[in-house]
C-alpha cells in the first residue's frame, strides 16, 4: 500500500475523532455509573465505527492489527501520531506547547488515561513527557538527536487533572553529544527532573533506522 503524504492524513477530521476518542478513553475509565446495558450499547457502537473505517469486521478480542505505509522523512511527519504531542493520536494528552530559542515549555493536565498510583500520573508517563520534550528542545535549538541516555528523578508524585508546567531545555551541545536538562512543576511544587543525553547519528545509521531521508535537510518545526 502506498504511503499517504503526512499533510493529506493529519486533517482537522482525523483531529476531531483523535479528540473524541481520547474523551472515550476517558469515559470509559470513569463513567462509574453507567449501566451494562449502556457500555454494551457503546461498545457496539463503537465496534461499527471502527468497522466502518477499516472496511471490514474486526475481532475486538484480539489485539489492533492495522498498517500503514511510511512516509517519515522529517521530524513534522512523524510527530501527529506521537503519544505525547500527536495531534492525530487519541493517546496524546491536550498540552500546549510554547517554543523558545534554546527550550521548550508545555503546560496542561493528564487524566484518568494516565493514571498509575491512585490520583497521580503514571511515572513512565512522566518520562515519556521528559523524552519528548527534551528531544523537542533539541530541535528547536539546532541540534536534534537520539535517545542515548535518559535519568528521571520522581521527587513527588504528579497529580492527575491539575495544571502542570514542563520545562525543557538543551543545556550543552559537545561534538555528537548534546545533554539536555527538563523539570516538571504543578503550581509551585517540582514534582520530577530529568537530564537527557542525546546523541547525533550519522547518515548510514540514519538510512538503516529510518530508510531514505533528503538529501538537503530542511528546517523543521517540532511539533505537528
Amino acid at each position: 500500500m502506498p504511503a499517504v503524504d503526512v499533510a493529506s492524513f493529519a486533517t482537522p477530521a482525523r483531529k476531531r475523532l483523535a479528540a473524541a476518542t481520547r474523551h472515550l478513553m476517558d469515559a470509559v475509565l470513569t463513567a462509574e455509573h453507567a449501566s451494562d446495558t449502556d457500555l454494551d450499547a457503546a461498545a457496539e457502537a463503537a465496534e461499527r465505527i471502527v468497522a466502518g473505517l477499516v472496511g471490514r469486521e474486526v475481532d475486538t478480542t484480539a489485539a489492533p492489527s492495522g498498517e500503514r505505509g511510511r512516509f517519515e522523512r522529517r521530524q513534522e511527519d512523524y510527530l501527529p501520531r506521537s503519544p505525547l504531542v500527536g495531534s492525530i493520536s487519541p493517546l496524546a494528552p491536550p498540552l500546549a506547547y510554547e517554543m523558545h530559542d534554546d527550550h521548550v515549555v508545555a503546560r496542561g493536565s493528564f487524566g484518568a488515561a494516565y493514571e498509575g498510583p491512585p490520583g497521580y500520573v503514571h511515572g513512565g508517563w512522566v518520562a515519556l513527557a521528559f523524552d519528548e520534550a527534551l528531544g523537542m528542545a533539541n530541535a528547536v535549538s539546532g541540534h536534534p538527536g537520539m535517545t542515548a541516555r535518559l535519568t528521571v528523578r520522581y521527587r513527588k508524585p504528579t497529580p492527575l487533572r491539575t495544571e502542570l508546567h514542563l520545562d525543557a531545555r538543551t543545556e550543552r551541545v559537545d561534538g555528537r553529544r548534546i545533554s539536555t536538562v527538563a523539570t516538571l512543576r504543578a503550581g509551585d511544587l517540582v514534582t520530577a527532573e530529568a537530564e537527557g543525553l542525546f546523541v547525533v547519528i550519522g547518515a548510514e545509521r540514519s538510512l538503516e533506522y529510518f530508510g531514505e531521508r533528503p538529501s538537503t535537510p530542511e528546517p523543521t518545526d517540532p511539533l505537528p
